[in-house]
C-alpha cells in the first residue's frame, strides 16, 4: 500500500512538473518565461530574464538545459527587427526553445547629459544669473549652463530666489 501511494505521488509530481513547464498556447514561439508584468521572455537562461519587467513569474525552459553558444549574428536593419515574424516561419521552426540560440543581450545605453548650446543667449553680465524657466534652476555667470538652456532669462539672484528658483546644485553665486 505504501509503495503504491509513493509511486502514485511520484507519478503525479512528474506529470505536474511537465505540465507547468510548457508555455501557454497564446505565448509567442520560443517563449522561455513569463515576466511578472505579463510580458514574455525568450532568452536561453534565467539570468537577467525579465529585467525591467518586475522579475520572472513563470519559467518554461528546462532548468538543466545548457544554453547553446550562438555565433555573432549579422547586424539587421531596424525595420526588419520591427516587423513581426511570419506565422509560416514560426510554424516551420520545430526546434525546442532551449536549444535555440539566444539573442545577445542589448547593452544598456547610459543616459548622457544634454550638451549646452554652443553660444550663450545675448545679455547677461555681472550680477545676473541665468534662470531656466523649465527646471526652475538658476545658473551663475561662468557656469556650464549660463545662458545656454533652451528657455530662460537673465535676472538678479535676489529676483530669482524671490520668484521661487533655486541655485544649481544648491550652490549660490559668489
Amino acid at each position: 500500500m505504501k509503495k503504491a501511494l509513493a509511486s502514485l505521488l511520484l507519478a503525479g509530481l512528474f506529470v505536474s512538473v511537465n505540465t507547468f513547464a510548457a508555455p501557454p498556447a497564446d505565448a509567442p514561439a520560443g517563449t522561455t518565461g513569463l515576466c511578472k508584468d505579463g510580458s514574455y521572455y525568450s532568452g536561453a537562461t534565467k539570468k537577467g530574464a525579465c529585467k525591467g519587467h518586475k522579475g520572472v513569474k513563470d519559467w518554461y525552459a528546462a532548468a538543466d538545459a545548457a544554453p547553446a553558444k550562438a555565433e555573432k549574428p549579422a547586424k539587421a536593419d531596424k525595420a526588419a527587427k520591427a516587423e513581426p515574424a511570419a506565422p509560416a516561419a514560426a510554424a516551420a521552426s520545430a526546434a525546442p526553445a532551449a536549444a535555440a540560440p539566444a539573442a545577445p543581450a542589448a547593452t544598456p545605453k547610459t543616459k548622457e547629459m544634454p550638451k549646452p548650446a554652443a553660444t550663450a543667449a545675448a545679455g547677461g553680465g555681472p550680477g545676473l544669473v541665468w534662470v531656466n524657466s523649465e527646471s526652475k534652476v538658476y545658473h551663475c555667470s561662468g557656469s556650464r549652463w549660463y545662458g545656454k538652456t533652451k528657455s530662460g532669462e537673465y535676472m538678479s539672484e535676489a529676483d530669482a530666489t524671490a520668484k521661487g528658483f533655486h541655485a544649481d546644485h544648491g550652490k549660490a553665486c559668489k
